[in-house]
């Protein structure tokens, strides 16, 4: 027999219970589409989380008090909690220290109320601006440009000037037809005048970086108050071949303000944007691992569902598998029969549960503004595991079909 017509005979008994079939293939497309998803869904948006981690400038480390990735409660918040708030002086003398070593060191403060809200004249902004305190560098630690007016400079943070720089979400919603600079605006209840804009940034992680003003960290200190507020101190190494090197005498130079004695640990946090990347990459292997275990599972199901229903499917057909053995089918031939029906049935589960994961994963990309991908790697490993499924929980139903006596098959009732 040709296996055309091995094959047309096997979508024809398909097509005959077309419910059983479209059920049993439900289990394959829910395996499939758990794990498709999630890849897709982590692929995706692998180059915009790492653009959006990566908002530190070139050859940058950071300190701080908390470390990333601290939940909003338990033992790891209490311990770091505890720590001492890194102050304006303690920042101000690590500067000194690292004079000679590094030219760029950006100081900032930010309002985490989520409460800042811009006035001007009868129009403003809606709360939850990104407001903050920092220095003349804060655009190059933070990969931000100024677009028109001026940055900060060192004469505004010494004397606390009441200037502000603000993002493009601001300049379009206070003046949308004029002009800000050297306006005067009020944040939160104290006023400053506009001395730049930054250039538009785009947004990272579905949130926009433009909803942002910067004014002298002193000054907001100053407006604020220091009661609770921790500075983040960013340096920038001279270059990628000095940065292990700077960043040993920059741990030494926050020691000694911190006060810690050789055996004390450091009681500040140092991270970069390779070890934000690489927190994100365990967080995301660990969602692949947890795909990978939750699809094996439902696939493991699903094959065993195969099986049964292709066991059925025997017993119901033993009449029609003895009359065709009796004029002469081949055992290879009815094998072969139920083998395709069997994998048939398990690569259209595993197409549609890869375009179901596919369409999926990019929707939940499109939403948080990553781009659209489609992972060829994944689809044909699930197409692969898909074959796999059918023939091995296929084989033994196809096997016992082909098997079968011809004389009983035809007593069979």
């Amino acid at each position: 027999m040709l296996f055309g017509e091995i094959l047309r005979m096997a979508f024809r008994s398909l097509g005959a219970n077309k419910l059983r079939s479209i059920l049993t293939m439900a289990g394959i497309t829910i395996g499939v589409f758990s794990v498709i998803g999630v890849m897709t869904t982590v692929s995706a948006l692998r180059g915009s989380i790492e653009t959006g981690l990566s908002f530190l400038g070139t050859n940058m480390f950071q300190f701080a008090k908390w470390p990333t990735g601290i939940s909003s409660g338990g033992q790891d918040r209490r311990k770091y909690q505890m720590r001492r708030d890194i102050t304006l002086d303690e920042a101000q003398r690590y500067m000194k220290l690292m004079e000679g070593t590094s030219d760029v060191i950006c100081l900032k403060v930010f309002n985490q109320d989520g409460s800042a809200q811009a006035v001007y004249e009868n129009r403003k902004t809606t709360p939850g601006l990104t407001f903050g305190g920092s220095n003349e560098h804060f655009i190059t630690a933070n990969q931000y440009s100024i677009e028109t007016g001026r940055n900060l400079t060192a004469g505004d943070v010494d004397l606390g000037r009441p200037v502000v720089i603000i993002g493009q979400t601001i300049v379009q919603k206070l003046f949308p037809t004029e002009s800000p600079l050297g306006k005067v605006i009020k944040i939160s209840g104290r006023t400053y005048t506009v001395i730049g804009t930054f250039a538009p940034k785009g947004s990272a992680f579905g949130q926009s970086q433009d909803d942002i003003l910067i004014v002298p960290i002193t000054r907001y200190l100053s407006d604020f108050g220091s009661e609770g507020v921790t500075v983040n101190i960013a340096t920038q190494a001279p270059s990628q071949t000095m940065y292990n090197e700077t960043i040993d005498k920059a741990i030494t130079a926050m020691r000694i303000v911190r006060g810690l004695q050789p055996e004390d640990e450091n009681d500040f946090e140092l991270y970069s944007n390779d070890s934000l990347i690489a927190a994100f990459a365990k967080i995301a292997d660990a969602v692949r691992a947890g795909a990978l275990v939750i699809s094996a599972i439902a696939l493991l199901a699903a094959g065993v569902g195969i099986m049964n229903i292709m066991l059925v499917s025997v017993t119901e057909r033993t009449k029609e598998i003895g009359i065709r053995k009796s004029i002469g089918a081949r055992k290879k031939s009815v094998l072969t029969q139920f083998l395709v029906e069997s994998v048939v049935i398990s690569l259209a589960g595993g197409l549609a549960g890869i375009l179901l994961g596919i369409c999926v994963g990019n929707g939940v990309a499109v939403l948080l503004k990553a781009s659209i991908v489609f992972p060829w790697d994944w689809a044909a490993i699930g197409l692969a595991v898909c074959s796999g499924i059918g023939v091995g929980f296929g084989f033994y139903p196809a096997w016992k079909a082909a098997s079968l006596d011809p004389i009983e098959a035809l007593r069979y009732e």
